[in-house]
Parts: C-alpha cells; sequence; structure tokens
C-alpha cells in the first residue's frame, strides 16, 4: 500500500484545517477499524480509507453534488496518483450517493454505512450535559434519529441504508458504532470533563 496510515494523517492534515472535519474523519476511521477487527479485514486498509473519505471536503465541498467534479471525485483523482487502490478510491466514491458508485465490496459498504452514522453519534454526544460520550446510550441516538430537528445535515435515510446494505440490525450497527468510539473517545474530543 503506498499511503500507510501515518501518510494518510499527514495528507488529511494538510488539506483540512477545520478541527471538526479531522475529528469527524478520526471517528470514521475508528469505527472503520473497529468493523474490520470484526470481519478479520485488513485493519490499516480500512484505518486508511475512513481517514481519507472526507480529506478533500473542505477545499472542495461539492454543493452542487457533481458526480465528477470537486469531493469525492478530485480528492479521489489526487488519491490514484499516489498510487493508492482501486478497492480504496471505488469505497470513497461509493460513500457520496451522488456519485452514483456502486458499493461491492465489504469496504465500501461498511464505509457509507458508519460515515452518517459517526456525524449523528458526535451530535447526539454534544448535547448530553456531560459532553461525553462515556454515558451515551445507543437507544439516546435512535431517539435523536427520529428526531428530524436534531442535526438536520444528517442523512437518516443513509444510515438506515448502510446497515441495510451492510446486512446488519439497525439498532445493533448503532450500538457497535457507539461502542467503538467509546473506545477512542479522547483522541476524538468526545471524553467530556472525563
Amino acid at each position: 500500500m503506498p499511503l500507510d496510515r501515518a501518510a494518510a494523517w499527514a495528507l488529511v492534515c494538510e488539506w483540512t484545517q477545520s478541527e471538526s472535519l479531522r475529528k469527524h474523519m478520526l471517528a470514521v476511521e475508528t469505527a472503520m477499524v473497529a468493523y474490520a477487527r470484526s470481519f478479520g479485514a485488513d485493519e490499516e486498509q480500512w484505518a486508511i480509507t475512513g481517514l481519507l473519505h472526507d480529506f478533500d471536503y473542505e477545499r472542495f465541498p461539492n454543493d452542487a453534488h457533481s458526480a465528477t467534479e470537486e469531493h469525492p471525485a478530485h480528492g479521489v483523482r489526487h488519491l490514484r496518483s499516489l498510487g493508492v487502490s482501486d478497492e480504496i478510491c471505488a469505497a470513497i466514491m461509493g460513500h457520496a450517493e451522488y456519485t452514483r458508485t456502486p458499493r461491492e465490496t465489504p469496504l465500501a459498504k461498511t464505509l457509507f454505512a458508519v460515515d452518517e452514522l459517526c456525524g449523528l453519534v458526535t451530535a447526539a454526544t454534544y448535547v448530553r450535559p456531560s459532553k461525553s460520550i462515556l454515558d451515551l446510550e445507543a437507544s439516546s441516538v435512535k431517539k435523536k434519529m427520529k428526531d428530524k430537528g436534531f442535526a438536520r445535515g444528517v442523512s437518516r435515510e443513509d444510515i438506515a441504508r448502510g446497515a441495510e446494505e451492510l446486512g446488519v440490525d439497525l439498532d445493533a450497527h448503532i450500538a457497535f458504532v457507539v461502542a467503538a468510539l467509546k473506545g477512542n473517545a479522547a483522541a476524538l474530543g468526545l471524553a467530556g470533563g472525563a
């Protein structure tokens, strides 16, 4: 693999100044590694995919939802120029529905399944009195998911479709991702005052 985890993180830091967007990519990486471990997959490959999925978003936000310009297409072209594998590039393209890139591998399906959910879990953590994921229950996330006024930018449809494509029960998927993020709470800025 031409990019290892350290090189992927350096690329994220070079292209992304927003601390919250960096933390989102770290959260998605955390969930990806947890799923890779449970599936017996290559943890570094899955970590890199999670880490890099939005690295170009700040520079090329793609408000028009172009399948070929801006995020994620621009970033994927850059990754290909660095020799990043087709599997990783296809997964990154596939996490954005508007690219119409089929999600054919477990890697691609998992990235799509955890991306929006990590955003929802993070938002649910921030509104807790403790500001800590350590006392967050999956049932609270499910309740927030039903509240259309909460974290409006998070696609509930993508979360549900992601779990379905991954072949996991939605409640179990939410619990799995919450547990994964709890395990990395401090690095993700989700430990609250603890």
